[in-house]
């Protein structure tokens, strides 16, 4: 509990200089394009996957049980 208050009071890391802040921003628009990417062909193996499975469901037929009222026991 004192390391955490501690770590709480300790004064914040500043960056030395703009061009590493700038290196960084840059960096991480990087991960985020690579990011956009890869969640697109995500989306697009998904979709693929949901439409093969609809197929494969719609080629499924239901059982049919011939069942009739009354007293034919």
């Amino acid at each position: 509990m004192i390391k955490f208050i501690q770590r709480f009071f300790e004064p914040t890391a500043r960056w030395d200089d703009d061009d590493s802040l700038m290196d960084y921003i840059l960096e991480l628009e990087d991960r985020i394009e690579i990011l956009e990417e890869d969640n697109l062909n995500f989306r697009s193996s998904i979709y693929d996957m949901e439409n093969r499975l609809e197929t494969k469901i719609s080629q499924i037929h239901p059982v049919t049980y011939n069942i009739q009222g009354g007293d034919n026991v």
